[in-house]
């Protein structure tokens, strides 16, 4: 069971078994835990444990501090073959979404939000090296749809269970975390037994590795971590806070933007497939500039919870083009640098997310325009960085300055 099996001889398993499957069990596996505790976070923190803006802020900085240690992964798979800790990973997420609820104050919040993150970015981190291995790159764009489709789907089920019974049943958040949670560790722990471990083509390096020619791909990381932050903390936080959403309705809400994920996203790949990552990534940022200036308009002007809703769903939707960073990668990298680099992109992702999230949180108190309008300012900056990906990327053809270094060379 357990002894390592080559990935062309996975083909030979029934198809319940190989290797894409895992991938498409463990991207049902994790949103239960993870978005069935995401549904309820901001309800639960401002109605039980009394938190406010700058306590959110604090909460989400110690949320990715694990994200910003990503690279620790490195050192794990010196010891621990990747799939293994991806499943290990999934585990300790379901653990301590079981947990949530039984430590209702900042400190205890705190301390299990932190568990339950290093379960999410290692598991996270795992999954996009192996997402990267075990796909080939002709195929690479639509499947990476079809998984976030997949997660979608089991969300959605999520949401809609909460939906359906939190005020029919009076649930309580207690009794969402503990089943959320149990779900997610059960399966986990039926695919570490029952699956395989399969060996990529290409051995990965198990060493820290930085390289020149990814610098474009490590800034568009470290942008793409600073903005995502706001939006993961404050736009859900702004629908409660100042719409007085309650739990049902802001869980209302992700199920509609599931419901357009579904049928989205296997069609964002084949966008990605067709057209390329320069231009969709260019269409990303343009469109998140222009969501996040309309967030803060929502301060400025008054406007309603009707278009604060649908900007949200806008939001979430062009967050899904962020396939296309991966496959970016995936052109330009060294099959063998795939598992070391995305610990260390996911470090690079969390540099910001570190410290930003308390800053904005006090920022927060101030002036909620101003932090979307820096929202707005970092899309800008990932359009601009986004122009300066090749048409047709390839190692050798990292960015648009490779021709000018390419004839310098010649000469």
């Amino acid at each position: 069971m357990f002894k390592p099996l080559p990935l062309d001889a996975a083909r030979d398993l029934p198809l319940w078994r190989r290797p894409i499957t895992l991938l498409f069990v463990m991207a049902i596996c994790m949103p239960i835990a993870f978005n069935a505790w995401s549904a309820l976070l901001n309800n639960f923190v401002i109605e039980v444990a009394q938190f406010d803006g700058a306590d959110i802020g604090l909460l989400h900085t110690v949320r990715e501090i694990p994200g910003f240690l990503a690279v620790g992964v490195i050192a794990i798979i010196l010891f621990v073959r990747e799939q293994v800790l991806g499943l290990i990973s999934l585990m300790m997420l379901g653990v301590a979404t079981m947990l949530t609820a039984w430590f209702p104050s900042l400190g205890g919040v705190l301390m299990i939000t932190l568990l339950s993150s290093i379960g999410f970015h290692y598991y996270e981190t795992v999954n996009q090296s192996l997402q990267l291995q075990w796909l080939p790159k002709d195929r690479a764009p639509q499947m990476l749809g079809w998984l976030i489709a997949t997660g979608s789907a089991a969300t959605f089920v999520v949401y809609g269970l909460i939906v359906l019974l939190w005020e029919s049943f009076d649930l309580t958040f207690n009794v969402v975390f503990m089943v959320a949670g149990g779900v997610t560790t059960l399966i986990a722990a039926l695919c570490l037994l029952v699956y395989p471990q399969f060996d990529s083509p290409t051995p990965q390096n198990k060493k820290l590795i930085l390289r020149r020619r990814y610098w474009l791909y490590y800034l568009l990381q470290f942008m793409a971590g600073a903005r995502r932050q706001i939006f993961v903390v404050f736009a859900g936080f702004m629908m409660v806070e100042r719409f007085g959403f309650d739990v049902h309705e802001v869980t209302g809400l992700f199920l509609i933007n599931l419901v357009i994920n579904i049928l989205v996203a296997p069609l964002l790949g084949r966008f990605v497939a067709y057209f390329g990552e320069r231009r969709t990534l260019i269409i990303e940022y343009a469109g998140l500039a222009l969501v996040f200036a309309l967030y803060g308009g929502i301060y400025w002007f008054g406007w309603g919870v009707l278009l604060a809703s649908v900007l949200y769903v806008v939001d979430h939707v062009l967050f899904a083009l962020a396939l296309a960073l991966k496959t970016y990668f995936q052109k330009i990298a060294d099959p063998a640098d795939i598992a070391p680099t995305a610990a260390v992109a996911f470090t690079i992702n969390h540099i910001a997310a570190v410290f930003l999230p308390v800053l904005l949180g006090l920022l927060w108190v101030i002036s909620p325009s101003l932090v979307f309008a820096l929202a707005a300012a970092m899309a800008l900056i990932s359009l601009g960085l986004s122009c300066l990906i090749p048409r047709h990327p390839e190692p050798g053809n990292e960015t648009v300055f490779a021709k000018y270094r390419s004839a310098a060379t010649a000469e």
